[in-house]
């Protein structure tokens, strides 16, 4: 312990126990200042201090009678009360030299008495003084002393319990954060017995906000566990109320059922015997035994398994001892599992076997997985195979602890795979005689073989190939194998094998494909995807295309033929009946009833005849159309209205049409034509009875149709269905032909169907049939479809106008026929018009290069030699665009095949009061712009009408 008298200020060890208290600069305390006091009073002294002695100052911590709270350490003497055993009493300061030069003795508070005693810690080292001073000089008595010493120990004591209480608080505020955060529950309770010592219930008293997460109870303290949970299992009371009776700590892991919840639990008594307190921590483990029984259930569905399965399963640990150990052992072994378990391998298999099995046992505890088979001996004395796996175990380190044995009877399998072997063996040779088969097959056979890969670039061909098209091998190997199809078929040969893509095969796709002399053969292919590849065959079909080709030309030779035996004796029925007429006519006593008769069967012969005329050019095609946007589901809603006339009252009509209209540009007459002929031969097919839809789809495309490619349209499809008798497949062919028919003599002409297509083809579009005996029949008829025109949309309009008086025109007529040209212009002037007639395009130039202002019309025949109507017509388009020209035509392949000239047309044969109408209302527009373009009005029975520039 240090001694007072080597008291040093700056000493570590002193200055560590003065602020182990921790007292210096710290406000005024109500405790100290009242001991300053009582020393005051004491003493009988004006002033007191309580003084800690710093490295190099002196601090009063309470002082009575004097203020300063700090001085440095050469001023006072409470420096050399520290060095003192007890209590330093200097009684006259003034009287004593050292002493009497002291600034507080020379200054205020001007001292003469001092006595200090030195505050000591319980180690030794001072740390301070309890003093009284004085303003005069003075002593104090044994009494005085020995309070003032007495002070001084309470001032120790103080600041000991001072330290204490600052401990205990820190411990308190560290224990009470760990309860706090901790993520234990705890609770501390207060046990209630019944019947001496059994435990009934128990009150909370105190919990932590754990207490909550882990038990799912609220506002607990103060209530009983009985009154928040009322099935709480007697179990957890009296485990607490044995703690609570006994002192013995508890710890257990159990179910509170009412909670729903399994809890690890740790319980003590506190507060002694008497209160029956038990404090309790626990934690909620409910997914931790939830984790538990599953893998538990787990280990015992594995085990099941492991049981079930006809494999040898076991682990061996590393000192070769069976730790585990399925049920096959005793199929094996003759020994249940559990006899298996706790035995090593030597044990279990006898000296013999384990020795052979010592090397494969070593690499396996070496980290190495180990296969072999081994030779094993039932219980029935059977030798059998055993494929035996060893598969080493690492533990957390990656050490190797044991390893697995896994062993199963592959006796049966090598009998299976010897006999294998000698099928295979068998198959192989076979396999080598197909292969040698299919080789002569690729090598000998006619048809071209040719294996591509996806991207179509040629692997292989076989010596067809070569010998048809004469490309060699090396010239075809690693090129597109479209590079050797036509070019002007390639885009419809990658359109028609595009199925392949989807793994789709493609049949009879006829191609015209390079020869290496530059020629074409027609080569019909089938292609096969199969394994990544595409594998094609095909048939040079080029003799049979050609033999076929000779024998269409022959049949349309038969068809002309036909057809011109048909036209001469319809027209010659006609002329019959005209020349009749015409001779009755010539009868000067022939009465007006019957003169008005012939006049009118002259009439009506013509328009029979004109039909003819228009029936014949629409099977060849040259028929000029007079095409027009038209709603076609508005004009099949109206014809189906009347075919009820046409097809009679046992045949039902149904018709389809979309929500939205459909519109078309095509000839609406002929398209009413073709409709009804369809119509026609649906209900003689229908024999008179039975049921005829007419269905309308819209945006469609057109498919290939007997081998023409199809279009991606849009199309509308017009399809006429009936539940007629089919037609046969022999004569789905020819029902297109002209005069072909199925009907009685005197029934049908066989120019309906002909009509239709001519029409269709015409039209832009085309005609398909699909029909099966007994089956009925569906033709569709695909027309391009369009955008609606302004023209179009009101279809009610009242076209009819009144007629208005005609002025006498000038025309210039252009006609080569001698007949024709006097006809035509001897109507006009018996009209009143003064035609002039040019018997050429020339000769009219020339007749308006002399007299350019005398016309107020062209009238011009399409057909001539030299210059045609049409170019006169557009000659004077560019030269004289004032001046209308109306053309006229019987037939002309340019009208036929080209609608857009822009030019008004009178078809042949034409009335005098259509040719006189078309003519005064071109004349009519002269002088107005674009006047050479205009178009008669929709609806006039005189003209075609015109097409749109």
């Amino acid at each position: 312990m240090p001694t007072l008298s080597g008291f040093e200020p700056q000493h570590s060890q002193r200055l560590a126990a003065l602020r182990a208290y921790a007292i210096l600069d710290t406000p005024p305390e109500r405790e100290f200042d009242e001991i300053a006091e009582m020393a005051a009073q004491a003493c009988g002294t004006p002033m007191a201090h309580i003084n800690f002695i710093d490295a190099d100052r002196q601090w009063i911590k309470a002082a009575f009678g004097h203020p300063p709270r700090q001085m440095p350490l050469d001023f006072g003497f409470c420096t050399e009360a520290m060095r003192e055993d007890g209590v330093l009493v200097l009684p006259d300061l003034a009287a004593v030299p050292e002493s009497a030069a002291n600034p507080l003795v020379t200054g205020e508070p001007h001292l003469r008495f001092y006595a200090g005693v030195p505050l000591v810690t319980p180690d030794g080292w001072a740390i301070g003084t309890l003093c009284v001073l004085d303003r005069e000089p003075r002593t104090l008595s044994d009494q005085q002393i020995f309070i003032l010493k007495a002070l001084a120990r309470t001032v120790m004591t103080q600041l000991d319990s001072r330290c204490a209480e600052a401990a205990l608080r820190r411990n308190e505020e560290r224990y009470r954060s760990l309860f706090a955060f901790i993520d234990a529950g705890f609770c501390l309770v207060e046990m209630t017995f019944a019947d001496g010592d059994r435990a009934v219930d128990y009150r909370f008293l105190e919990v932590n906000p754990a207490f909550e997460r882990q038990t799912g109870l609220r506002d607990v303290i103060g209530r009983s566990m009985r009154d928040l949970v009322p099935g709480h299992e007697q179990h957890w009371f009296d485990l607490y109320g044995r703690v609570a009776l006994t002192g013995e700590p508890i710890r257990f892991e159990q179910a509170a059922e009412a909670l729903g919840r399994w809890y690890d639990v740790h319980a003590y008594r506190v507060d002694g015997p008497a209160r029956n307190r038990v404090a309790v921590l626990f934690n909620d483990i409910t997914e931790r035994r939830r984790n538990e029984l599953t893998l538990q259930a787990r280990e015992a569905e594995l085990r099941l398994v492991a049981d079930a399965m006809p494999v040898l399963i076991a682990f061996i640990d590393r000192s070769l001892v069976y730790q585990f150990a399925n049920a096959a052992y005793e199929t094996w072994t003759g020994q249940s599992a559990a006899d298996v378990v706790g035995r090593t391998v030597q044990e279990l298999l006898g000296p013999e076997a384990f020795e052979a099995r010592r090397p494969a046992i070593e690499q396996a505890l070496a980290g190495h997985e180990v296969r072999h088979e081994w030779v094993w001996t039932f219980p029935d004395r059977e030798v059998r195979t055993a494929d035996t796996r060893y598969l080493p175990r690492r533990d957390a380190a990656g050490r190797v602890d044991g390893f697995y044995v896994f062993a199963h009877d592959v006796s049966e399998r090598k009998r299976i795979e010897a006999l294998l072997q000698t099928r295979a063996e068998r198959l192989e040779a076979q396999v080598a005689a197909q292969t040698r088969d299919r080789d002569r097959v690729w090598t000998l056979s006619p048809v071209l073989k040719l294996v591509s890969d996806r991207d179509g670039r040629v692997h292989s061909v076989n010596p067809s190939w070569s010998r048809a098209l004469g490309w060699s091998e090396a010239e075809t190997l690693g090129r597109p194998a479209l590079d050797f199809v036509a070019p002007t078929e390639r885009e419809a040969a990658h359109a028609a094998l595009r199925p392949l893509c989807a793994d789709r095969r493609v049949e009879d796709v006829e191609l015209s494909c390079r020869t290496q002399a530059g020629d074409r053969r027609r080569v019909l292919w089938t292609v096969v995807p199969e394994d990544g590849l595409f594998y094609g065959f095909g048939r040079d079909i080029t003799e049979q295309r050609q033999a076929e080709e000779a024998l269409r030309q022959s049949q349309k030779l038969e068809a002309i033929g036909q057809l011109t035996g048909g036209v001469a004796h319809d027209f010659n029925n006609l002329l019959t009946i005209i020349r009749s007429s015409v001779e009755f006519l010539r009868r000067p006593d022939l009465a007006e009833e019957r003169r008005r008769r012939y006049l009118d069967a002259v009439s009506d012969t013509v328009d029979r005849a004109a039909k003819l005329t228009g029936q014949l050019l629409a099977f060849a095609r040259r028929q000029a159309l007079k095409p027009q946007v038209f709603d076609i589901g508005a004009r099949l809603r109206s014809i189906a209205d009347m075919l009820d006339s046409v097809t009679g009252a046992r045949i039902r009509v149904a018709i389809e049409l979309p929500d939205a209209p459909r519109f078309v540009r095509a000839d609406e007459s002929q398209f009413e034509t073709a409709l009804i002929n369809m119509a026609v031969n649906a209900r003689d097919a229908m024999d008179g009875e039975g049921g005829l839809t007419l269905r309308l789809e819209g945006d469609r495309p057109m498919p290939p149709i007997r081998g023409h490619a199809g279009a991606r349209g849009p199309f509308v499809a017009v399809r006429v269905v009936d539940t007629g008798a089919g037609i046969p497949a022999a004569d789905l062919g020819r029902i297109f032909e002209p005069f072909f028919t199925t009907k009685e003599i005197g029934k049908g002409t066989g120019l309906g169907l002909s009509q239709v297509i001519g029409f269709a083809k015409q039209s832009g579009g085309d005609i398909d049939v699909a029909s099966a005996v007994g089956g009925g029949t569906t033709f569709t008829l695909y027309l391009p479809q369009v955008e609606a025109s302004a023209a179009s949309v009101d279809d009610g309009r009242d076209d009819r106008r009144d007629a208005e008086p005609q002025r006498s025109l000038c025309i210039l007529v252009v006609e080569d026929n001698l007949g024709v040209g006097r006809f035509c212009t001897q109507i006009l002037e018996d009209l009143g018009h003064a035609p002039i007639w040019a018997k050429s395009a020339e000769e009219a130039l020339a007749e308006l290069a002399r007299t350019p202002d005398r016309f107020d019309v062209i009238f011009s025949d399409v057909v001539m030699p030299g210059m045609g109507g049409f170019a006169l017509a557009r000659q004077l388009q560019g030269s004289r665009p004032d001046l209308p020209v109306v053309l006229t035509s019987g037939y002309s392949h340019v009208l036929a095949t080209d609608d857009t000239h822009g030019f008004a047309l009178v078809r042949k044969p034409y009335s005098a009061q259509q040719l006189a109408q078309v003519l005064y209302e071109a004349a009519k527009r002269r002088g107005r712009p674009g006047a050479g373009a205009s178009r008669p009005a929709a609806g006039e029975p005189a003209a075609d009408a015109r097409a749109r520039d």
